[in-house]
């Protein structure tokens, strides 16, 4: 495959992620000030917040756990619980051995490839969630819409969905996940560009975009199902606590 037909590819996935992380921390304090708001209750919501991703937290912090066992690292204490942090509340934690950074970059992403892994098979198993993709990529607003809403009608539809919801939105790498990543990236950006410099043959890499394709396909089209799915639950949050937020303004 040429680089330039995949490239409009690549573009999606990494526009549907970017999207997906603004989208995950709206949701993360529009779930925060929900239940706030209702309770009036700073420890009310944040046992709310934690019981509604505790399932995605699971595998966050799972996710680093298998991840640094894989590659040969001590892990200590394993949390799942919510503490306060500030204006901030944490939802779990794992410690993990400090190595060299290409350990610790594949341990800071690892909760970002598990859950994109887990939501890409959700969605094209039990929501054909390509599907939706492809009728919204065409401009099928109304196709797309009801495709959406189809699925999600199936049966245990509301389960799964629930399910990509909170993993979706727990598996974007923390800023400390993120640290040892940078340097992994200007190595990575550096070693392509010599070996474009340098004219080393592409026929290995167009290869192995092309095998690579189907999969990149089916991940993004789980991403914007995910994406989506937020839209929607945004939307009812933003709804909830308009009432509240306008009396604040007015009070």
């Amino acid at each position: 495959m040429p680089i330039a037909d995949a490239l409009p590819q690549f573009l999606a996935l990494f526009a549907s992620l970017a999207i997906l992380a603004l989208l995950s921390r709206q949701i993360g304090l529009q779930t925060q000030l929900a239940p706030y708001y209702l309770t009036g209750s700073e420890d009310m919501a944040t046992i709310i917040v934690f019981l509604l991703f505790v399932p995605g937290v699971i595998v966050h912090e799972g996710a680093h756990w298998l991840s640094a066992r894989l590659l040969g690292l001590r892990t200590g204490k394993f949390r799942v619980w919510p503490t306060r942090q500030g204006k901030h509340i944490g939802l779990g934690s794992v410690t993990v051995e400090r190595s060299d950074m290409w350990r610790d970059s594949l341990v800071g992403t690892a909760p970002l490839l598990f859950g994109t892994a887990l939501i890409a098979l959700i969605g094209a198993w039990h929501f054909g969630a390509p599907t939706v993709a492809a009728a919204l990529v065409a401009g099928r607003l109304v196709d797309s819409v009801s495709v959406f809403f189809k699925a999600l009608g199936r049966t245990d539809g509301i389960v799964w969905a629930y399910v990509i919801f909170t993993i979706g939105n727990s598996m974007m790498p923390s800023a400390s996940d993120r640290e040892p990543v940078k340097p992994v990236l200007l190595y990575g950006a550096f070693a392509a560009l010599v070996y474009l410099v340098v004219g080393l043959p592409i026929e290995p890499i167009t290869l192995l975009l092309g095998w690579m394709m189907p999969a990149f396909q089916i991940v993004t089209s789980a991403l914007i199902f995910t994406i989506l799915l937020d839209l929607i639950i945004l939307g009812i949050l933003l709804l909830i606590t308009l009432p509240f937020r306008l009396q604040q303004r007015h009070g």
